[in-house]
C-alpha cells in the first residue's frame, strides 16, 4: 500500500516538472528526519532530545516580501496595500520554473499533511522541501494525515520552500531575493531564499484566512483557545508580549491551540496540530507545558547551549530575540484531541499597556468589540528595540494583521455578529502597567490577571456592578474576588490624576489616529464602539 501511495506522489511531482531529483523522501517519521538532519550538518541535538537548528539570515518573517497573485480571484476580494502586496501572474509562473529546475540532482522532502482539525473544512497540503529539519518543522505544525486520508490523498495546496534558492528581483519581480508568494488560482505557495520556518506556516493561515470566510461564514482568527471541564470554550487574542501563551495554558482546562483557530456555527477548531512557541527566557516555573514538550521530535530554533554543554541557554539573544519551538501538540498533556471545543462563551483581547491607561478588566459591547479587534492594540515597552525610550502604541488590525488578506472590517463584522448571535462574552484584558506608565507604575501581577480570568469564565462578573471608562467607555467591574477593587478603575491608581487624564487622551488619539486607515469600510455601530478624548467629550 505504502509503495502504490509513494509511486503516485512521484507521478504528481513529475506532473509538476520534478523528476531529475537525487531522491524523495516521502512522509519521513520524525526519527529518521532527525537522522536526515543531523547527518546533513542542519542541526544537532540538546540534551532533552530535541534538535537544534539555525534558521540563518532570517529569524522571523520578512512582511515586505510577502505576496498574493493577483487575479481574477484575488483582484476585487484581497485588501492590497502594504500588507497584501500584489504580484504578476506570469512572474509566478516564471519563478516556479526557476525553483523546480532548481531542485535538479537535489534530495527533497516531501509531506503530505492537512490543516483545520475540524474534517468538514478540511484543506489537504502537500509540502516539498530541501531540508530535513523543515519536514519536521511541517509534520510537527500540520495535522498528521490518518491512513484512510492518506491512502485517498490528493493536496488542495502545495507549497515549494526552498531556502537555498534566491530569486533575482530585477527579472522575477521581487523586491528582494526572499520571497513568499501565495498563488489561489494554481493553489500554490513559493517560499525561497528563507530559512524561517515560520514562512510556512503563516502561508498556510494566509490561505485559510481568505477561503473560510467564504465557506459558511467561518471566523478564521489568529488566537489560543482552551476548554473547561464542564466544556466552555475560551478564546485568547493577543499580541506578541501579551501572555496569550502563559493565560491560555491554564492548568485547569484543557489546550485546544495556541495561535490559529476557526469559528463555526457550532465549534471552534484548531487550524494546526502543533504550537510554535516562544523559548526566549524561557524557564520551568514561568511555562511548564512548553518546558516538557521540548523532547525528542521538538525543534529548536537560533537558541545557543551553555559553553561545553548540550544544554540550552533560553536566555542567550546571541541570534536573535525570536527563538522558538515547534513541537506536535501531543506533546502537551492537556491537549484536546481532536483539537476541535464548542462555540466561545468568553473571549479576551489581551493588551500590554505600558502607558499604564487601560484598565485591568473591562466588558465589551457588540461595538467595542469590533473596533477594538480591527486595532489590535499593545505597546512595547522602552529598551525592547533600538530607539525605544518610552512606551510605544503598536496596532496590527485583527490581532494578525499579516495574515489577513481580506479588509479587517469583514473579520470584524464577522465576529460582532457571532458575539450576538452566541452570546458570547468579550473582555479587554490589559497585562501591563498600572498606577503610571512603565518606569514609573507597576506591572499587574499574574495572580490578579489569572483570578480577574477566572472570574471571567466562571461566571462571577455578570454578578457585579460596572462604571464605563471617561474616554473608552468599556464597562469596568467595582469589584473581583480576589483582587484589590482599587486597581479595577486605571484612574484611581494613579497619584496624579490629572497627569492620567492627559495620557488617556494622547492613547486616544493614537486609537483614532490608526483607525483612520479603516474608517472608509467601518458601520456607525463599529465607529461609535472608539474612545472619546475628554477634551471632545466636554465640547458636546
Amino acid at each position: 500500500m505504502k509503495t502504490t501511495r509513494l509511486i503516485s506522489v512521484l507521478e504528481s511531482l513529475e506532473q509538476l516538472g520534478i523528476h531529475h531529483t537525487q531522491g524523495v523522501c516521502w512522509n519521513l517519521q520524525p526519527a529518521a528526519l532527525v537522522e536526515e538532519a543531523v547527518r546533513a550538518g542542519e542541526g544537532v541535538l540538546t540534551d532533552t532530545g530535541a534538535l537544534m537548528c539555525d534558521t540563518g539570515k532570517f529569524t522571523g518573517r520578512a512582511p515586505k516580501d510577502r505576496y498574493i497573485v493577483k487575479d481574477e480571484i484575488t483582484q476585487d476580494k484581497v485588501w492590497w496595500g502594504e500588507v497584501n502586496i500584489p504580484f504578476d501572474a506570469e512572474k509566478f509562473d516564471q519563478l516556479l520554473q526557476k525553483m523546480i529546475h532548481f531542485l535538479d540532482g537535489r534530495k527533497i522532502y516531501v509531506r503530505d499533511a492537512a490543516a483545520c482539525a475540524d474534517s468538514q473544512y478540511r484543506l489537504t497540503i502537500r509540502i516539498i522541501d530541501t531540508q530535513a529539519w523543515h519536514n519536521l518543522f511541517c509534520y510537527n505544525m500540520f495535522l498528521r494525515l490518518k491512513e484512510e486520508e492518506a491512502a485517498h490523498f490528493s493536496p488542495d495546496f502545495t507549497i515549494l520552500a526552498i531556502p537555498e534558492f534566491k530569486a533575482d528581483p530585477e527579472k522575477d519581480g521581487t523586491r528582494s531575493s526572499n520571497f513568499a508568494i501565495i498563488n489561489f488560482t494554481r493553489r500554490m505557495i513559493l517560499i525561497g531564499g528563507t530559512g524561517y520556518t515560520g514562512e510556512t506556516k503563516k502561508g498556510v493561515f494566509s490561505v485559510l484566512n481568505f477561503l473560510l470566510p467564504e465557506q459558511d461564514h467561518v471566523l478564521a482568527m489568529h488566537c489560543s483557545a482552551n476548554v473547561g471541564k464542564a466544556g466552555d470554550t475560551a478564546i485568547f487574542f493577543g499580541l506578541s508580549g501579551t501572555g496569550k501563551t502563559t493565560l491560555s495554558a491554564d492548568p485547569n482546562r484543557y489546550l485546544i491551540g495556541d495561535d490559529e483557530h476557526g469559528w463555526t456555527a457550532n465549534s471552534v477548531f484548531n487550524f494546526e496540530g502543533g504550537c510554535y512557541a516562544k523559548v526566549i527566557d524561557l524557564t520551568e516555573a514561568s511555562e511548564p507545558e512548553i518546558w516538557k514538550a521540548i523532547t525528542f521530535g521538538a525543534v529548536l530554533e537560533n537558541t545557543r547551549f551553555y559553553p561545553g554543554t548540550r544544554t540550552v541557554d533560553y536566555t542567550n539573544r546571541q541570534v536573535t530575540e525570536n527563538t522558538r519551538v515547534s513541537y506536535p501538540l501531543y506533546h502537551i498533556r492537556d491537549a484536546v484531541d481532536p483539537s476541535v471545543g464548542a462555540v466561545p462563551n468568553n473571549i479576551f483581547f489581551l493588551t500590554a499597556d505600558a502607558y499604564g491607561i487601560l484598565p485591568p478588566i473591562a466588558r465589551l459591547t457588540v461595538g467595542q468589540t469590533m473596533y477594538h479587534f480591527i486595532s489590535g492594540y499593545t505597546a512595547k515597552v522602552a529598551g525592547t528595540e533600538a530607539g525605544v525610550t518610552e512606551p510605544k502604541a503598536t496596532f496590527s488590525a485583527c490581532f494578525g494583521a499579516p495574515f489577513m488578506p481580506l479588509h479587517p472590517t469583514r473579520y470584524a463584522e464577522m465576529l460582532g455578529e457571532k458575539m450576538q448571535q452566541q452570546q458570547v462574552n468579550v473582555w479587554l484584558v490589559n497585562t501591563g502597567w498600572s498606577g503610571g506608565a512603565y518606569g514609573e507604575g507597576s506591572r499587574i501581577k499574574l495572580k490578579y490577571t489569572r483570578a480577574m480570568i477566572t472570574a471571567a469564565l466562571e461566571g462571577k462578573l455578570a454578578k457585579v456592578a460596572y462604571e464605563n471608562h471617561p474616554v473608552f467607555g468599556v464597562a469596568m467591574p467595582k469589584s473581583c474576588p480576589e483582587v484589590p477593587s482599587d486597581m479595577l478603575n486605571p484612574r484611581n491608581t494613579w497619584k496624579d490624576q490629572a497627569a492620567y487624564d492627559e495620557k488617556a487622551n494622547d492613547l486616544a488619539k493614537q486609537f483614532i489616529r490608526n483607525f483612520e486607515k479603516f474608517a472608509e469600510n467601518a458601520s456607525d455601530e463599529i465607529k461609535a464602539g472608539g474612545p472619546k478624548p475628554l477634551s471632545d467629550i466636554r465640547s458636546m
